[in-house]
Order: structure tokens, then sequence, then C-alpha cells
């Protein structure tokens, strides 16, 4: 009998059937006309996704490429950027910003809460040369969503680009990157998109572009100007994923079919249906300002975090998030984007429960 294995984790999520299938069929070159019609359409779709008329450029790897991308095509060295940190992964964009000899403004708030559009405005006023702001739509290890209209339109009325790191909330919470004025989003393969992990992506606007031209930051395999010129040709620089592009052509296919609308009110009612069953066993959400793309939720008192969340993988067959950084054990993490079911939440719940109790009782034997 073959173990049951329900994935909830927060990327990867689980593959469609389809796409699994598609990646199984014998293998093709990629410096070909067939790959180019093949790269072409994926290309084009990817825009559905990301809400823009603008190029969307694939590279071959994991969404930190994007983001490191999303550093190096539009900066030089020692210029000033505001880094909005609510997790670990808009530390993530401190980092990259150490890395690069950026000056960076960190605006920081504690793990659960979310930074607010008035103080992004504050902040740009006080450092109008600011070439750059860097925030997360959802910051996947506290399930906080920023306000990324709100930050955006700040953004807009100043000289700084607004890169937004879009990597487990696309094609999960509502991101409109013309309409609300986004300069540069990243994403990757495994979350929304429904693929494994091996692609990340990039979108930039006009401002954005323009910033490029005189960057100076060292760059050779992200650097947009060979994507650009490969693009016209609906190629890429370097060999691609071939596998995965192939992947994402079925899955994306999937979402033109249902429509980003639907997808989005998909998502926010399996995440409501989550909120009510998590409250339901008594338990507390963690994050203040919560995203539709995955729920935090609190650990209760006298559990051990890290076991239940072992438990419920190695023995229930059902694998969730636990805590990152400083809140490794302290929370856990249940997605609800991508192929996710309502039956996986409800399976994947009905385990929480059980494992729960095991765990309470032994707890209470020790005692």
């Amino acid at each position: 009998m073959t173990k049951r294995n329900i994935l909830l984790t927060p990327g990867p999520t689980p593959v469609p059937p389809e796409v699994l299938k598609v990646m199984a069929e014998p293998i093709f070159h990629h410096r070909t006309p067939r790959y180019r019609a093949l790269f072409q359409e994926v290309s084009e779709d990817l825009k559905i996704v990301f809400r823009t008329a603008r190029n969307v450029y694939t590279f071959t790897g994991s969404g930190t490429v994007a983001m490191e991308a999303g550093v190096v095509n539009f900066l030089s060295p020692q210029e000033k950027v505001v880094v909005l940190e609510v997790g670990k992964f808009g530390e993530r964009w401190s980092k990259l910003a150490k890395a690069y000899q950026l000056n960076a403004i960190v605006l920081k708030t504690p793990y659960g809460e979310t930074v607010t559009p008035e103080e992004v405005e504050k902040t740009l006023k006080l450092h109008p040369d600011a070439k750059a702001v860097y925030g997360t739509l959802c910051e996947t290890s506290t399930g906080v969503l920023l306000d990324i209209e709100a930050i955006a339109k700040i953004v807009s009325k100043t000289k700084a680009i607004f890169v937004v790191d879009a990597i487990s909330g696309l094609a999960a919470d509502r991101l409109e990157m013309d309409q609300w004025g986004v300069d540069v989003v990243v994403s990757g393969s495994q979350k929304g998109l429904m693929i494994p992990p091996g692609l990340a992506f990039l979108a930039a606007n006009g401002k954005a572009i323009a910033l490029h031209q005189n960057a100076k930051l060292p760059r050779f395999y992200v650097d947009l100007a060979q994507y650009e010129k490969s693009l016209r040709d609906w190629d890429t620089p370097f060999t691609p994923a071939l596998t995965l592009v192939l992947a994402l052509q079925v899955a994306l296919a999937r979402i033109k079919a249902e429509g980003m609308e639907k997808v989005w009110s998909r998502t926010a009612e399996l995440a409501r249906k989550t909120r009510k069953m998590v409250h339901e066993l008594g338990l507390e959400l963690f994050a203040k300002r919560p995203a539709n793309t995955l729920t935090a939720v609190k650990v209760p008192a006298g559990v051990d975090g890290e076991k239940l969340v072992s438990v419920m993988r190695d023995e229930k067959g059902v694998t969730m998030a636990g805590g990152q950084g400083e809140m490794k054990g302290k929370i856990f993490r249940i997605s609800h984007m991508g192929f996710i079911s309502e039956t996986d939440v409800r399976t994947g719940i009905e385990a929480l429960k059980e494992t729960l109790t095991e765990l309470q009782k032994a707890q209470s034997a020790k005692v």
C-alpha cells in the first residue's frame, strides 16, 4: 500500500497529473523552431499571470536567482535602497544589498507584523535619493501580506523603483503589476505556478529598464540585456530547463482556462476555510495581516513545534512547513495555493488534530 503523501507546504506545492505527464515525454533539442514556438507561448502566457504587457524573463534557477537579478540589473555600488523586512525573505533582500555593497535603509518589523505604507512614505521623504524599494508580496516565513498596491502608489511618486518578491504570492494573492505601478516583479516556479523548482522569472517596466541602462553592478548570467536580445527570437541566452518549460506550458494553460480572477477567489476561499478549521481546533493565527497564499499558525503551549511537523510528515503522511529563523518550533504553516484542494486541507487538518492530541497526551503523561 502506498503511503499517503499530502503536500501542504508553501513550496514546492503539488503538481497536477497532466503536468507530471508531459515531463516524462522524450526530450528534444532546445535550439530548434519547436522550442522557440514553445517558449513564445510560455513567455506570452506568463504576462497573463504577472498582469503585465511587458516582457517576462525566464531564468534557470531558484527564485533567489530572480531576486539577485532584481538587484544587479538596476543599481550601482553604494547606491541607497529601502528594504521592507517583515520576515526571512525580506531579510534576503537585505543580504543581497549587503553582498553588492549597497546602502540599505531597513524597515524591520517583528515577525507576524507588516510595514505600513505610511512608514514607507516617511522613509522615502527622509531618503529622497533612494534608487529602489524592495518588498515581498507574501512573506512566506510568517504568512504576512504586504499592502503592495498602496506602497506602489507611494513609490511611483519618487525616483525609486519598487521591486516585489512574488515568489510565493504569484497566482495566489492578487498582484496587478501594471495597474498598480509595480516596477519589477520576481517569482519562481514551485509555488502557485504548480511545477517543480528550477525556473525563476522577472518582469520589469520602463522605469526599471531605464535604470538598467546605467546600472554598474557586476552581472553576467542574469544580465537582462542578454535575455532581452534572446527573447526577440523567443529564446534564452543559456541552456533552458527544457522539461520545466514544457511543464510550465501545461500549468499556464490550466491557469489561463480558469482565469486569474477565479484563481485568486478560489485561493482566498480556501484560505478562509483553512482558518475557520484552525480556529475550530482552538488554535491562533500568527500573521496580523494574513495572505491567502498560506496560513501561519501558532504552536500551542507545551507542544514541541518541530516534533509536531515531523510526526505529521513521517507518521501521518501530511507535510506542513515549520517555522523559520527565530520562529522555528513556534509556528507551522499550511499552504492553500496552486493545485492544493479543499480535500487536501481537510485531510491535513484532521492529521493535525490527531497529532496534537497525541503529543498533548504524551506531554501530560510525563508530568
